[in-house]
């Protein structure tokens, strides 16, 4: 069987949600394929800690072609859309589709079995795309130490996302480690920032309020550019900073989109983005992908 995996968006919690706030993540409607019929002469790390555990026992082939950008030389790079936890779904579902047929079981014991291969290849990481790539839709996720709390989650009505692909490709692990050295080198200075971010998090999963969303994600971009600064991780890069503030004057919110740090930045506002903010973000090379946030989960054809 072939299985279809979405990308993703992280709307708002990034960094948060590893401190325990909720974080909110959409599938947008770009898909990995995989086909269990074949076999891959690429392994992802996510896929060959699946392997490697006896959760599956062939590593499927796969394209992750959706996922990726044309580059005007002719070549392709990743957009920061997820596509490792995608690559993960897609294989580990069209393993397990030959013997489970029911979507929602089929999904359930993807889920668990792709969030332990994932904490295993990427120990920092929350797993929220994982969840995000196996449900669809938009998704409320909550970090335990135990594992990943994740419900279906509402936005507010009359908000508009567009997606932009940055020119810039960033490491979520590198961002990551850098933000971990620095709190245990700073904890305080590092406690400032993200009690900002946290409370901007659970604000906006807590809000049917279309302004007071938009605030709430303003809150956590303008702390989380602050940590990458006192952290030297460029958390939110100059383009998409100078964006930010061009949006707000259209009554809008734009920034990163996860760790940051490149790869992709959301607009999130009443009305799509103005002539000039587009003008501006073609003048620093951020395309619009046109991506549909909320799609479909994984499933198999």
């Amino acid at each position: 069987m072939i299985a279809w995996a979405p990308g993703k968006i992280v709307i708002s919690g990034a960094y948060s949600v590893l401190e325990g706030a909720p974080a909110l993540v959409g599938a947008v409607d770009r898909y990995v394929v995989a086909d269990a019929s074949r076999r891959s002469a690429i392994v992802s790390e996510e896929v060959l800690a699946a392997y490697r555990s006896g959760a599956i026992d062939i590593i499927p082939w796969f394209d992750a072609g959706g996922l990726r950008t044309r580059l005007p030389d002719g070549t392709t790079r990743k957009v920061g859309l997820g596509s490792s936890a995608a690559i993960l779904v897609a294989s580990i579902a069209s393993v397990f589709s030959s013997r489970i047929s029911d979507e929602n079981e089929l999904r359930k014991a993807v889920m668990s079995t792709a969030l332990a291969a994932h904490h295993e290849a990427q120990p920092l990481g929350s797993g929220i795309d994982v969840a995000a790539s196996v449900h669809g839709g938009v998704v409320r996720c909550v970090k335990r130490d135990d594992g990943l709390d994740v419900t279906l989650a509402t936005l507010p009505d009359g908000l508009v996302y567009e997606v932009f692909a940055c020119p810039v490709a960033a490491s979520t692990g590198q961002l990551l480690e850098k933000i971990q050295t620095f709190k245990q080198a700073e904890p305080s200075v590092y406690r400032t920032h993200m009690d900002i971010a946290i409370e901007g998090a659970c604000d906006a999963a807590a809000t049917n309020d279309a302004d007071a969303f938009i605030k709430a994600v303003s809150k956590q971009i303008e702390a989380l550019a602050n940590l990458g600064k006192a952290a030297g991780a460029q958390i939110v890069i100059r383009s998409v900073a100078e964006l930010h503030t061009q949006a707000a004057g259209e009554g809008a919110v734009f920034g990163p989109s996860g760790a940051g740090g490149g790869d992709v930045a959301l607009w999130i506002g009443k009305a799509r983005p103005s002539e000039a903010f587009l003008s501006r973000a073609a003048f620093h090379r951020l395309e619009p992908l046109g991506v549909i946030v909320g799609a479909r989960g994984v499933y198999v054809s």
